[in-house]
């Protein structure tokens, strides 16, 4: 039986095993998301001082690993001419999967550190979301970056997102499981659940990068015996010009003048702050906007379909966008972000089944958005290739700059909120804790009762007005983006060539 399902396992399509491991990822990282504010707030009692320096030292170290992990990975790929023998793709992807398997089993160890005290509170959260963001942002890198390395037509990396967004949607059923086990009073359980959870993504991330590596080191062997004939045979390449290997400061500057990266990155930024501008004030918006209206049960149930819907709705948009392209598919999520909010602002708040459904939809086609920009930056990882006549593509560092760009909106997110919802009602979140239940049955005091219809309009503007500006600034960013139809078209055409100029000359024996 053991031995028919590691058979089974073995055969199992590279797209299904590589797509697995944003089962491994997800599991942990949504119950992250969804409880360790709470946690520290609520739980652990950190002060308003020690939670603002954590952030700020947060928001710096998140936007600077990116890159700094990126370079240090991919900084050998970035010469036109690399001194030596070549680099194999099954050699990189080999790399990749070295790196996934080495910090994948690490980052379940750093998911577990943010539910045990072990240090002062303000200094356990900003060692955790610095260890924590450190060995996400590892993994992330080097699974993104495969998703260029692995395919290079626009169905096959659909194909590859496809099993990505399956295996998410899974993996989100953690958050469902971790509702029945969360309790501030009595943390045990909560605990527990977390180690099992960690020691399946442990599990799951050893066992899927062996696969993978079995059969890459199969190609890569290859490769080497083919080299080997050829020296027997006494063929040797043109000797070729050697040149120096591109510093920092040069790749930035070619960077700096990819027009198409530079506004992904301006749409992106936009992107990123209002994700986790969703989700961390969706909370908030079913307690003060639908917490007389509905129940318990349908708080919960929204919260949960709110962090798998996405992951379902994804297969859909990746099937169009093997029709439509990508380009087209995500302009439209744009106008129909901007059509939703604009309805709900005309209706008003005193619509709850219309407001149920948008708090929903608008966290739904929000992440949804997020999950396919992964393909437009393959794609560019593509036209950086082209452009600067690269040896390999330098995947994982493109997408480290990316996210130097754009993660400060993670922790622009909370801050910009809090502060504008602040300023129109005086609504402290270190006075109050919205988040210590999704939906509140509990009598309120007067003070609260009078600050209920002021913090009431608040949430609701602070919900419909932020998708509207966030819509308007990413179509203006989005028109400008160019790389869609003919050029996208050229482009993987001309990598395409670049990469079978490049195959080992055993035709010419």
């Amino acid at each position: 039986m053991g031995l028919r399902l590691l058979a089974c396992l073995f055969h199992l399509p590279t797209a299904v095993i590589y797509g697995s491991l944003s089962l491994f990822v997800s599991i942990l990282h949504n119950v992250f998301l969804l409880y360790y504010v709470d946690t520290f707030v609520s739980v652990y009692k950190i002060d308003k001082l020690s939670f603002w320096i954590g952030e700020t030292v947060f928001l710096i170290w998140n936007s600077l690993n990116d890159p700094l992990f990126g370079w240090l990975s991919d900084r050998v790929f970035l010469s036109t001419q690399q001194p030596g023998a070549e680099i194999s793709s099954p050699e990189v992807v080999l790399k990749r999967l070295r790196a996934l398997s080495h910090n994948g089993p690490l980052f379940a160890i750093s998911f577990l550190a943010f539910w045990v005290v072990w240090a002062h509170p303000g200094l356990q959260f900003l060692l955790c979301l610095c260890m924590y963001d450190s060995f996400l942002t590892m993994v992330d890198l080097n699974h993104n970056a495969l998703l260029a390395d692995l395919a290079v037509s626009a169905k096959d990396r659909t194909s590859l997102n496809f099993y990505c967004s399956l295996f998410s949607a899974i993996g989100s059923l953690s958050v469902f499981m971790s509702y029945a086990v969360w309790n501030k009073e009595n943390f045990f359980s909560f605990r527990v659940f977390c180690v099992v959870l960690a020691l399946c993504s442990i599990v799951g991330f050893t066992l899927s990068t062996q696969l993978l590596r079995q059969r890459f080191e199969a190609d890569g062997k290859a490769k080497w015996d083919q080299e080997s004939t050829l020296k027997e045979l006494y063929i040797e390449k043109l000797s070729v010009p050697q040149e120096k290997r591109i510093t920092l400061a040069e790749y930035l500057q070619q960077l700096s003048r990819h027009r198409n990266f530079l506004w992904f990155v301006c749409m992106n930024l936009v992107q990123v702050f209002h994700c986790h501008f969703n989700s961390n004030f969706f909370p908030l918006f079913l307690e003060h906007l639908l917490s007389d209206q509905i129940s318990v049960s349908t708080g919960s149930f929204l919260l949960g379909v709110s962090y798998i819907a996405p992951h379902l709705n994804n297969l859909y948009f990746l099937s169009l966008c093997r029709r439509c392209g990508v380009y087209a598919v995500v302009r439209g999520l744009f106008f129909l972000k901007l059509a939703l909010s604009i309805v709900m602002l005309l209706a008003g708040p005193d619509q709850v089944y219309l407001l149920c459904i948008f708090i929903a939809s608008n966290r739904v086609f929000t992440e949804g958005t997020c999950k396919l920009l992964n393909l437009v930056v393959t794609d560019l990882v593509d036209e950086d290739l082209v452009l600067n006549r690269r040896k390999q593509a330098a995947s994982a560092l493109l997408f480290g700059m990316v996210a130097l760009v754009t993660k400060p909106g993670q922790t622009f997110a909370p801050l910009i909120g809090t502060w504008l919802l602040c300023a129109y009602t005086g609504y402290d979140i270190f006075q109050r804790n919205p988040l210590s239940n999704v939906v509140s049955a509990q009598p309120k005091l007067e003070s609260a009762a009078a600050l209920e219809p002021t913090l009431r309009q608040g949430c609701f503007y602070l919900l419909v007005f932020v998708p509207i500006t966030c819509a308007l600034l990413q179509l203006l960013s989005w028109s400008q983006f160019s790389l869609h139809g003919k050029r996208l078209q050229m482009v993987k055409a001309q990598r395409q060539s670049l990469t079978q100029g490049r195959a080992p000359e055993v035709k010419t024996i």
